[in-house]
């Protein structure tokens, strides 16, 4: 480069202030078809769900959505990311609180949940537990990202569970698992329902299981 070509840093025109230019991954707009897009999953599903309704719910043009989204497909596994993301500070959230004992953050986690379907009127349920639903219908690599996502879930349950007074012979792992398996069908089984029973009859029932025998009060002796 010559040195009339070279930008000289004592004359370069200074850049404009203002709003950096925002990352297309962190645009307001793909942000308003996900959030479109995970309202109209965790009501209908994958496969009742049309990139027109996404586009007519957002308000964004279909040019724009597949600048974002090469395919439905593509846009379904960044629903299954950013539902994940969402979902682990939600849970972390409830699972760290150290002013609770491990079990009773649980239990707080369902409270929540609940709560939080309540406020849609229990027509909402969980993206995973909705698309694991459809496998036979989905793309094939969403099998994988769907067991990660209850993976990591069941993980972070155990480890919270690992630091709780659990019955003599009880694995925290296990009951993590136990804890998903059963709570994804009472989420399906709630919204179904249209109502909170299943919730309260899994909850009431795991945390009856796993709550610690009471200790038999040691036999008095006497002396002769």
């Amino acid at each position: 480069m010559s040195p009339l070509s070279a930008p000289d840093s004592r004359h370069s025109r200074p850049r404009p202030r203002g709003r950096p230019r925002t990352a297309p991954d962190l645009s307001e707009t793909r942000q308003r078809l996900i959030r479109a897009g995970l309202i109209h999953l965790t009501e209908k599903g994958y496969g009742a769900t049309g990139i027109d309704e996404i586009l007519k719910a957002s308000g964004v043009p279909k040019g724009s959505f597949y600048h974002h989204f090469p395919s439905k497909a593509a846009f379904g596994a960044a629903l299954i990311e950013a539902y994940h993301a969402y979902f682990v500070a939600r849970l972390d959230r409830a699972l760290s609180d150290d002013s609770l004992p491990p079990v009773e953050r649980l239990r707080a986690f369902t409270r929540d949940a609940e709560a939080g379907m309540a406020r849609h009127g229990f027509r909402r349920g969980c993206l995973i537990g909705n698309l694991g639903q459809e496998t036979a219908a989905l793309p094939e690599d969403f099998r994988a990202a769907l067991i990660g996502v209850l993976t990591d879930w069941q993980a972070r349950t155990a480890r919270c569970l690992s630091a709780a007074p659990l019955p003599a012979g009880t694995d925290p792992d296990a009951l993590a698992a136990l804890f998903w398996t059963g709570w994804e069908g009472a989420v399906l089984r709630a919204k179904l329902e249209g109502g909170p029973a299943p919730l309260r009859l899994f909850a009431g029932t795991f945390f009856t299981l796993i709550s610690p025998s009471p200790k038999e009060e040691p036999a008095c002796s006497t002396r002769s």
